[in-house]
């Protein structure tokens, strides 16, 4: 049995005309024997010539691009020492980040806790200068640590240093500074020099050395409301002053308690005649308060010399 199916349209643009193509289909029963017809046009399917060539050509190309790609991929994982636990010295821990060794910040960093390991110190370095800023919820700073070349500032309400027990041992802020060790040693050959007043119990020089308290072109002044100990256990007790030496007890006494009190620059009493001295004196009071000295003789001689209170 044989039956046109229908015919297809075909454009050739090389002929420049149009031509019908027929395909006959036959079914028979088996056994029967078919003859194949015999196709007048044989078209070929795919990509020839010159765009086969471009293809092939482009698909080396991304074969060759995506070998290079990996080395260089490959590569860089091997310089910049890459595992699954971090890059290089640069590990990924449960507790953040861990550094080994020297690193280089070119930009800001920002942490909020540094540490070094339990075996080495943390070491801080750059070629200007270090700062350390410390900032609030709304980005401004609170306070400031700056470290550089000539002088190590910081900025802030108040600064504290404080002990391993977390005693504080050194604070300070607008209005006071306050040294919580048990003592301060001052080494410098000049001592410590204070504009204005000194609170402390207790003022001591090392073990065989000077205590001096001086003061150059101003008054020295001490006061205590439960008294002031001035003692040298091995040595003397000097106070020398341009002026006048007062010491002055509004309720109690002054005491002199010593195997020998001396008094070498008082002044000798005189009298309208000549007198023979044996070398004994006398300590004579003048009104004001002013002591002299006087011949000794039978009896109390201060009105015979008492001129110098004049």
């Amino acid at each position: 049995m044989k039956g046109t199916v229908g015919t297809l349209p075909c454009s050739a643009a090389e002929r420049g005309h149009q031509q019908m193509v027929r395909e006959q289909y036959t079914t028979t029963t088996p056994g029967t024997s078919l003859e194949r017809p015999k196709n007048e046009y044989v078209y070929k399917i795919g990509i020839y010539g010159w765009r086969k060539r471009c293809l092939y050509l482009f698909v080396l190309l991304l074969l060759i691009i995506l070998v290079v790609n990996f080395s260089l991929t490959i590569w860089i994982l091997k310089v910049m020492w890459f595992s699954p636990t971090g890059m290089g010295h640069l590990r990924v821990t449960k507790e953040g980040l861990r550094l080994e060794g020297e690193s280089e910040f070119l930009f800001p960093l920002y942490a909020k806790e540094i540490h070094s390991r339990v075996d080495s110190s943390l070491l801080l370095q750059s070629t200007h200068n270090v700062t350390v800023n410390a900032r609030n919820s709304n980005g401004e700073v609170t306070g400031r640590l700056n470290v550089g070349p000539k002088v190590v500032e910081f900025h802030g309400q108040q600064f504290q240093i404080n002990s391993k027990d977390g005693k504080p041992l050194f604070t300070v802020d607008e209005n006071e500074v306050v040294i919580g060790t048990d003592k301060l040693r001052v080494t410098g050959p000049e001592g410590a020099l204070f504009e204005h007043s000194v609170e402390t119990p207790l003022v001591k020089a090392e073990a065989f050395k000077q205590l001096r308290l001086e003061s150059p072109t101003r008054s020295l002044s001490m006061d205590a409301p439960r008294g002031i100990n001035i003692k040298a256990q091995a040595g003397n007790i000097e106070a020398l002053s341009q002026m006048d030496i007062k010491l002055h007890s509004s309720d109690g006494v002054l005491l002199l308690d010593a195997e020998t009190v001396r008094l070498p620059k008082l002044p000798e009493g005189t009298r309208g005649g000549s007198s023979i001295s044996q070398g004994l004196y006398e300590i004579c009071v003048c009104p004001d308060g002013k002591l002299y000295l006087s011949v000794a003789g039978v009896g109390s001689t201060c009105h015979e010399y008492s001129r110098v209170c004049q």
